[in-house]
């Protein structure tokens, strides 16, 4: 307990000297790999994000973790990353593997309470979704849906065009009840 607030100035000079080396290691690492690597498309980006910023703070304190292991460790991090949406883009059996669809939650003036209930999203979500945009009410909202990424995206009106936006969209409509966003009508 003697060494709560004060190691030595060695530690401290490691932490001085360690830190900016493998701060700048990692953002050449990033630049190299591209803007993919943080962005927030799905789960694994969330995943490689969370590990890089984790990886960097161990570097960085640890006296047990060289500089040259960290490094290795953010190379790859980013490297699986980078091999992993290579192969998403390139094989469809990956895509579905590390990539979920969007989800329906809200259509024209109805919950999708069957989709709501299986991604566990509340009414009280939406709600704060579509305060959050500047609605007032539900009743100027054509469809509401739930990205890969957790996001909530609000569409104010649906037209029948092609190339929609929400045609991967998942659908649980309710018996006899919801829109076929592929056919642009209804079910």
């Amino acid at each position: 307990m003697e060494d709560f607030w004060f190691d030595s100035w060695e530690s401290m000079l490691r932490v001085i000297f360690i830190t900016p080396l493998a701060y700048t290691a990692m953002v050449l690492l990033l630049r190299i790999s591209g803007k993919r690597t943080l962005s927030k498309m799905n789960s694994f980006d969330f995943i490689v994000t969370i590990a890089l910023g984790s990886t960097l703070a161990a570097v960085a304190l640890n006296k047990n973790i060289p500089l040259a292991d960290g490094i290795m460790a953010i190379f790859l991090f980013i490297a699986f990353q980078f091999i992993l949406t290579w192969l998403s883009v390139r094989i469809k059996a990956v895509k579905t593997l590390i990539t979920s669809r969007p989800s329906l939650i809200f259509y024209k003036g109805e919950f999708q309470y069957e989709a709501m209930k299986k991604e566990r999203i509340t009414v009280e979500e939406i709600y704060c979704a579509a305060r959050q945009k500047g609605l007032a009410t539900l009743d100027q909202v054509g469809m509401i849906i739930l990205e890969t990424t957790g996001d909530i995206t609000i569409i104010e009106s649906i037209t029948n065009h092609n190339n929609t936006t929400f045609e991967d969209v998942k659908l649980i409509p309710k018996k006899g009840a919801g829109y076929n966003p592929t056919s642009g009508s209804e079910l």
